[in-house]
């Protein structure tokens, strides 16, 4: 599967736009019958104040010189959110400079495998696609030990959509799955000619009809912050905090750990998991092989 960058900007847009409604915008309903959902393209261009043939264009693929001043105008009257603007950018051009087809990385620097190390809490580094590219003893005993698997396999989208046992890690599995599907968005916003992620795209789709049905969405999402719950093999259930760093030096590396609010049941089963080590990553992924 081929990630096209003037496809992918045609159909956000599109799918932006059809998600909106004359009502939401402020916009009297006349004229001739709706028989499709959302607004026209005069009716967005209007709001944007652009001409229907300029955003007609826009819509088409062709970004050409177009500004930022009218990309926000049009991120404006499309009401996206802050992830759904910079998806908007990245399909113009995208910081990470996504026409050199830059290759990901596929390892990190020995001293933030240290700092991985050093962190007691559940952590890992993800790089581009979601792969994981490192982690720590906490992470393993949380997740499995992903050191047993391919480096190809150390992927969230494969573990979500490809290993039945992660439905059964994360309490709202769905959830998860909408999250991973939204990363890969905004990857594709900035590297359309990565042949990896268009091979990973086409896997999925091949083999998960949830997948299939998420990624026709266009939904976008950042790597930044939440709360998942986790439903442990070995400790049971715990609610844990996610935060997401990029790193400045690379921007592609992100820096992720788990933590728990402290003086509470999940907090006492990390620490159970850091005080079991081995022997509970050993466990996890006795679990996590049957899938």
């Amino acid at each position: 599967m081929t990630v096209d960058p003037r496809t992918e900007l045609s159909e956000f847009l599109r799918s932006r736009r059809a998600r909106l409604s004359p009502d939401d915008v402020g916009l009297p309903r006349y004229g001739r019958t709706r028989r499709v959902p959302g607004l026209r393209r005069e009716e967005l261009a209007q709001l944007a104040g652009v001409s229907v043939a300029y955003y007609t264009r826009l819509e088409q693929g062709n970004a050409r010189n177009v500004s930022t001043e009218v990309l926000d105008s049009i991120a404006r009257a499309l009401q996206l959110n802050d992830a759904e603007q910079t998806h908007l950018r990245n399909l113009t051009h995208c910081p990470l400079d996504s026409k050199k087809k830059k290759a990901a990385r596929s390892h990190v620097r020995p001293a933030l495998q240290h700092l991985l190390d050093s962190v007691g809490v559940p952590a890992y580094i993800g790089g581009r696609r979601s792969d994981v590219l490192a982690w720590n003893p906490m992470a393993a005993a949380l997740f499995g030990d992903w050191g047993e698997l391919e480096p190809r396999e150390r992927n969230w989208a494969r573990f979500i959509f490809l290993r039945p046992s992660y439905q059964d890690l994360f309490v709202n599995w769905e959830s998860k799955a909408a999250d991973v599907v939204g990363f890969l968005r905004m990857d594709a916003g900035c590297y359309p000619n990565d042949p990896e992620l268009a091979a990973l795209v086409g896997e999925l789709s091949v083999k998960s009809e949830l997948f299939r049905q998420l990624w026709a969405r266009h939904d976008v999402k950042e790597k930044a912050f939440g709360v998942k719950k986790l439903r442990h093999p070995l400790v049971g259930e715990l609610t844990l905090q996610w935060e997401t760093l990029r790193m400045p030096s690379e921007p592609d590396l992100f820096f992720t750990t788990y933590t728990a609010e402290p003086s509470t049941a999940s907090a006492e089963a990390l620490q159970l998991l850091a005080n079991w080590g081995t022997n509970a990553t050993r466990a996890g992924t006795s679990v996590r092989s049957q899938a």
